[in-house]
């Protein structure tokens, strides 16, 4: 088997619970696309295998001193009092709940290498592929994928693990991304080969 981490990314309560901040647009499309139960699938697969699991979580401390104040993006989080660390909604969601030994890699920006523990992890364990999921494909996914190819590493997204805030959102980025990584459905990877 080839040496993988499996990435699920941003699959927090503040993004995908259906009572998050974040129900009436992201949470939409994940209930949608059977998201969160498929992602869970895919966890449940790849621990099976012996695939080492990470969780990616954007946050900041609850005065946002890491929240650029110039993002059009992470602005709306000091806004609107999301994505503070230690609370409820930078949580993951309890469907895909962590387990012992998982990695916890918090984030202060869209890419999961930018300023985080994911590339010495990587390089601690070997690892020669990442296989990513997440909310959302065109952010998180996206940039993911890229830094990840930019930095010599077998890519694999699981299409149906993923979503935008609309379904063109989530094509349109999803069509970018086989330039970077194969693109399969969940059901379609084999994390033990």
């Amino acid at each position: 088997m080839k040496p993988t981490l499996f990435l699920v990314m941003d699959m927090m309560n503040d993004i995908v619970a259906e009572d998050g901040f974040n129900a009436q647009t992201y949470g939409v499309q994940v209930k949608r696309r059977d998201v969160l139960a498929n992602t869970a699938k895919a966890i449940a697969r790849a621990r099976a295998a012996g695939v080492k699991v990470a969780y990616v979580r954007v946050g900041f401390s609850s005065d946002y001193r890491e929240c650029p104040p110039a993002s059009p993006i992470f602005s709306g989080a000091r806004a609107n009092g999301i994505f503070q660390l230690g609370t409820r909604g930078t949580e993951v969601h309890p469907m895909l709940a962590p387990e012992p030994g998982d990695f916890d890699i918090v984030k202060h920006r869209v890419s999961p290498f930018y300023g985080t523990s994911l590339e010495p992890i990587l390089r601690a364990n070997g690892i020669e592929r990442v296989v990513l999921c997440g909310v959302s494909t065109n952010g998180v996914v996206h940039s993911g994928a890229r830094d990840a190819h930019d930095r010599d590493y077998e890519v694999v997204i699981l299409e149906d693990c993923c979503a935008g805030v609309t379904a063109d959102e989530h094509d349109h980025a999803v069509a970018c991304l086989g330039r970077y990584a194969k693109i399969l459905a969940s059901t379609e990877f084999d994390f033990a080969a």
